[in-house]
This record gives structure tokens, C-alpha cells and sequence, in this order.
């Protein structure tokens, strides 16, 4: 059982990026002036996407508690309406644009950081907003993935989804910079139309990457200890010895012995009995097998032993 229910992370999650959301747009920064204001930044959307994302887990927390199962059907019906859309949001923009935004903030800011972050911006922004915005994104939603069992749409339809997202957010870039211009951040205005080009390629490719990231992870997360279990279960289930005797220079063939046993003319006898190796003197192999498919070369046909045995008679 987890230390602190996932209700109550949600909640305090959400207050966390109301109160982030509340601090930034209180600042008084020339940018938030100019045409576009906050959002012409990708991390202030991403705010707002993860402020909706946790206000719609909260919602459905609370319509769970209220709806009881067979009372009220169009309340049910509702509810996986929105838990749909819950899913289809953290798949497509939470995930992907929330690891997007820490990784390309921290991976430029490290190399210079006057690229995407300008050191004028610490008379601005405190430190704990900084990370409030770049940083603890990642963590808040690994832990929303880690509690919460999430369906993910198919590959092409989800990545689609973020292309298209990421296409219009580009195009709004030109668009400020066509009106004002002014490029949104400093590091395109150093590059070249064909490095802008480029660069946006490059991003944009990310950006599927961490599409395809968020699912696999998802499914590790939650497909991984149900396949494991499975596989266990299915492999105590139809497991049998099988006792093999040899030598035998017959070609009489019967199928009861599995791929894996690498049958040859020099096996003489075979039972599909778990039969103890004590009550079997003529045994010289025993091995276990998942299932009895296969084929064992004999020299006589099969008849009954005193034990109710399958065996081969020289």
C-alpha cells in the first residue's frame, strides 16, 4: 500500500502548478507585455496542460467517490468519457511535452544557457520558480503514470496527434516573430532559416521520441508484472516430466515428447508419468518440458505397461 494515496498526490500536485502558474504570471517581465504575452512560451503552455491534466485526475477522483457502480448509468457513462480524455491527454501532450520541456530547457542551458535562458531573467524569476517550471514536471508525472494505469491510443494515431500539436506551436512562432519581429527565444535568432528549419526537424523528432518513450514506459510499468505472472503460471501448469530410456534402432514414431527433448533414433522408451526416478531403474534422462508435441523414433508399437506407461517393446 502506497504511503500517501494517489487522490491526495494528485490534489496536492495541482496546487503545486496553481500556485507556479499564480507566481509567474504576478511577475512583472517586459516579455509578458509584448504581443502573445506568456503564451508565446512552450513551458508556460506546458503548465497550463499540466494544470489541466491534474484538475481532470482530481475531477474523476471526486466523480468516483460520488457514482456507485450500477446506481446511476449516464454518470458511469460519463465518468469514462472523462477518463478517456484523461488518458488520451496524459499519452499526448502531459507526457511527451512535459519531458520535452525539461529535457530541451536543461540540455541548452547547460551548453549556453543565454540560448534559452538569459542570466537577465535571475532578476526576474527565483530560483524555486525555475525548477518549479523546468524541473519537477518530470517527477510529478512519472508519479501520476506510476499510480494510475493509463491506455494509451494506437502508435500512428498518438504520434499524429503530437505532430500536430508541435507543428501548430511552431507555426505560432513564425507568426510572433512575423508580427513583432522578435523571435520567441534567443536561439533562433542566431541560426540561419535553414538551421531554424533544422532545427525544429530535430525537435520535432524528439518529441515523437518521447511519444514512444512515455508508452513503453507505461507498459513496463503495468504490463510487465501481469505478463511475468502469467508466464509463471502458464509454465507450472503444463509442465510434465518427461523420462526418456535409450538406446532403440527402431523407426516406429509416436508423438509425446516436446522440441526442446531433441529426440534421435537412440531413445528406446517414453513416459509421460512423474514418475520418480527411484521406481525407474532403466531411466538415463529426465527432463522437464512445456508440452508434448513431438516425435520419438521406436522400434515396436506402443503397449500398455503394468503402470498404465506408454512404452516401446524391443
Amino acid at each position: 500500500m502506497a504511503l500517501i494515496p494517489s487522490q491526495i498526490l494528485r490534489i496536492a500536485i495541482l496546487l503545486s502548478y496553481l500556485s507556479i502558474l499564480c507566481h509567474y504570471k504576478a511577475l512583472d517581465m517586459p516579455a509578458h507585455q509584448t504581443y502573445g504575452g506568456s503564451w508565446k512560451f512552450l513551458t508556460f503552455i506546458d503548465l497550463v496542460i499540466q494544470a489541466v491534466f491534474f484538475a481532470l485526475c482530481v475531477l474523476i477522483d471526486v466523480s468516483s467517490l460520488m457514482t456507485r457502480a450500477g446506481e446511476n448509468r449516464e454518470q458511469e457513462r460519463q465518468l469514462r468519457k472523462l477518463i478517456g480524455l484523461r488518458d488520451w491527454m496524459l499519452a499526448v501532450l502531459a507526457f511527451p511535452f512535459g519531458v520535452f520541456v525539461v529535457f530541451t530547457f536543461w540540455s541548452l542551458y547547460l551548453y549556453d544557457r543565454e540560448l534559452i535562458y538569459p542570466k537577465l531573467l535571475d532578476n526576474f524569476i527565483p530560483q524555486w520558480l525555475n525548477h518549479g517550471m523546468h524541473t519537477t514536471v518530470l517527477p510529478f508525472i512519472i508519479i501520476e503514470m506510476r499510480t494510475t494505469r493509463h491506455r494509451y491510443p494506437s502508435r500512428w494515431c498518438g504520434l499524429a496527434a503530437v505532430c500536430c500539436f508541435g507543428m501548430g506551436y511552431i507555426l505560432w512562432t513564425y507568426w510572433v516573430h512575423q508580427v513583432t519581429g522578435m523571435w520567441v527565444y534567443p536561439i533562433l535568432e542566431r541560426i540561419t532559416s535553414l538551421g531554424r528549419f533544422l532545427f525544429f526537424s530535430v525537435l520535432s523528432a524528439v518529441l515523437c521520441v518521447f511519444y514512444v518513450l512515455g508508452e513503453i514506459l507505461n507498459s513496463y510499468i503495468w504490463d510487465q508484472p501481469h505478463t511475468g505472472t502469467h508466464t509463471h503460471t502458464h509454465t507450472h501448469t503444463h509442465t510434465q516430466m518427461v523420462q526418456i530410456v535409450y538406446p532403440c534402432k527402431s523407426t516406429h514414431t509416436h508423438t509425446h515428447i516436446h522440441t526442446h527433448a531433441h529426440t534421435s533414433q537412440n531413445f528406446l522408451k517414453v513416459s509421460l508419468s512423474p514418475q520418480p526416478r527411484s521406481k525407474v531403474s532403466e531411466l538415463e534422462l529426465c527432463m522437464a518440458v512445456e508440452s508434448h508435441t513431438c516425435e520419438v523414433t521406436c522400434q515396436a508399437p506402443p503397449t500398455k505397461t503394468a503402470q498404465g506407461l506408454q512404452r516401446c517393446d524391443l
